[in-house]
């Protein structure tokens, strides 16, 4: 159907309103949309500014404007015979989350006549519904059965809404359709394979890709993919190399998941130097998300005062760096000044959501403030807009236990709005451990181990405290319902960073290249906590124990052999960071 100035008018009015919709200004494409067809110029074709109409009508959320333009299109005979408009309107339709009607639309075309984009649209309109469908295989399986061709496109959609046991067989059809070697198809594969967990995977992947098609968007992924999956020394190893063979330049997005990795494993001295490369980049400096990192990392490691100092430069903060460094002043022990920065930020109008408020319980827990924190606690909701969550209930219930009220934080368990959690209950269990009380620690086990039965920690918090109680039949039983239960203890382990380096200890490690000096180490320092030099001399003439070594121990014997006198020591364990000094003490 075409409305009826001359056929060049008609083509310069299609091309202004497709350039106006692509650049997004929405109203004035439809406006323009409406004066073609209220002047009715001539030549000018319904089916070349319909598509550009219907998908400025989605992009501005207007769903009956949409169905206007759908029977528009149905009674110019556009449908379903024009491609443009049909994979217009399926596109408008799951963007506007009207998939429903995207589908039926979609079944009243004859299978041979559906294109590709038609495909490719359902496809995407299923990959934005909040729950993934297996009608998104099971349209890209009909694409198959009718031999309609697919392209990046379609998997770019189906890829990351796919189940996980569905990737590698897609990653076999895209290799065999020479789609695998696209880079943006390749770095969708690295980001899939990291969501399902397939590590391996993803670097063999990464590593099969020629150096000139891994742009920065590969790097990105492949390093995200091991830091989501908990492989921090990998993630500084994989940095490393594009640092030194790469063709690319790292981004915001780069140093902010190497930043988080450091600060995870401690490794403060590489952090220090990304965050002198961040310095040196003018468009990075001012990057608030990079300072975030930043203060976790210097938060994370122990430094407080670099922390803040970066806290105070900045030009401009988010509720996420006054949250960091409240947490941090709240782990390391210092509640007072994490309240008076969260008295300074309410003050300067930022206001508290409910991390922040986590930070603040948390703060006063470490800080032994009960009373404090139970006014912080109780008022939140009414002062700040915050609903209790689990993660407050959590806060609260440690505080508690902390100050020896054990009564009491059971009495708040029991008298939750919601059903308590894991963390809830183990929290009252770490109180218990504390102030060594075993029949209740026992009712929390019972409950706790109902809702996470194969969290090793509880196990050991309970076999601990039978231990400490001198319940030995207690440790007894805890282990053998751990054996029943096919249950083992993960070793710990302690970080130290040393001259860029971080180096990991593990109980009983003898794997370090210095350990027959670091274990005479810990057993000279042994011998002088007790006084006993006979000790020393003694275990010397012997071969050195195997068992009974803390990693902890290990580190900072590596730390005191390795760092000149007065010298920090900063050991990372389980995310918590312990700052010594290193004394005039030589091998």
């Amino acid at each position: 159907m075409r409305v009826g100035v001359s056929s060049s008018g008609g083509h310069l009015s299609t091309i202004r309103l497709r350039d106006i919709a692509a650049a997004g200004r929405h109203h004035e494409a439809l406006d323009l949309f409406r004066h073609a067809l209220r002047h009715s110029e001539p030549f000018l074709s319904v089916s070349s500014i319909l598509p550009s109409a219907i998908l400025s009508a989605a992009a501005l959320s207007l769903s009956p404007a949409a169905a206007q333009l759908h029977s528009l299109a149905l009674k110019s005979g556009l449908l379903p015979a024009d491609p443009f408009v049909l994979t217009a309107l399926l596109s408008a339709y799951s963007r506007l989350r009207l998939l429903p009607l995207a589908c039926r639309l979609f079944d009243e075309v004859p299978s041979s006549a559906a294109p590709t984009s038609a495909f490719n649209a359902l496809i995407s309109g299923h990959a934005l519904a909040p729950v993934s469908s297996p009608a998104i295989l099971a349209l890209f399986l009909r694409m198959r059965r009718e031999a309609v061709p697919f392209d990046d496109v379609t998997l770019l959609a189906l890829l990351p809404a796919a189940p996980p046991v569905a990737i590698p067989p897609l990653h076999g059809v895209a290799f065999r359709a020479a789609l695998a070697s696209v880079s943006s198809v390749s770095n969708c594969l690295l980001s899939c394979y990291s969501r399902v967990g397939a590590v391996d995977f993803a670097r063999q992947l990464f590593d099969e890709m020629p150096d000139h098609r891994k742009d920065l968007i590969s790097w990105n992924a492949m390093i995200s993919c091991y830091a989501q999956n908990g492989l921090a020394h990998q993630v500084l190893d994989l940095f490393d190399t594009m640092e030194h063979s790469a063709s690319v330049e790292p981004n915001a997005v780069t140093l902010i998941g190497v930043l988080s990795t450091c600060a995870y494993l401690g490794a403060h001295s590489i952090g220090r130097k990304i965050e002198n490369y961040i310095s040196q980049k003018p468009s990075f400096d001012s990057n608030t998300y990079l300072k975030n990192a930043l203060i976790n990392l210097h938060v994370r490691c122990g430094d407080l005062a670099r922390a803040r100092t970066i806290f105070d430069e900045m030009p401009q903060r988010t509720i996420v760096s006054w949250t960091a460094m409240i947490a941090g002043y709240g782990m390391h022990g210092h509640g007072e000044e994490a309240l008076r920065l969260f008295d300074k930020m309410i003050e300067v109008g930022i206001r508290p959501d409910g991390i922040a408020m986590v930070s603040v319980l948390s703060a006063c827990s470490h800080g032994g403030m009960a009373d404090k924190g139970m006014w912080y606690f109780s008022s939140m909701k009414t002062a700040y807009g915050v609903v209790p969550s689990r993660a407050h209930y959590a806060c609260v219930v440690d505080l508690l236990g902390r100050a020896g009220q054990l009564k009491e934080a059971w009495k708040l368990i029991e008298s939750m709005p919601v059903e308590p959690d894991g963390p809830i209950w183990g929290a009252l269990l770490g109180a218990c451990k504390i102030h060594k009380n075993v029949e209740l620690a026992e009712l929390a086990f019972e409950r706790v181990i109902e809702l996470e039965p194969t969290n090793v920690g509880y196990y050991v918090l309970l076999s601990n405290i039978y231990s400490d109680a001198g319940r030995l039949d207690g440790v007894a039983r805890v282990r053998a319902i751990m054996r029943q239960r096919g249950l083992k203890k993960d070793p710990g382990c302690s970080y130290v960073d040393h001259k860029g380096k971080v180096h990991l200890f593990m109980a009983d490690d003898h794997s370090h290249p210095q350990a027959k000096n670091i274990y005479e180490m810990v057993l000279r320092l042994e011998a002088m906590v007790k006084n006993d030099s006979e000790m020393y001399g003694s275990k010397r003439k012997e071969n050195l124990p195997l068992t009974g070594f803390h990693s902890e121990k290990l580190a900072i014997a590596f730390g005191l052999l390795n760092t000149e006198a007065g010298a920090e020591i900063v050991v990372i364990k389980n995310l918590r960071c312990s700052v010594l000094s290193g004394p005039l003490l030589k091998p």
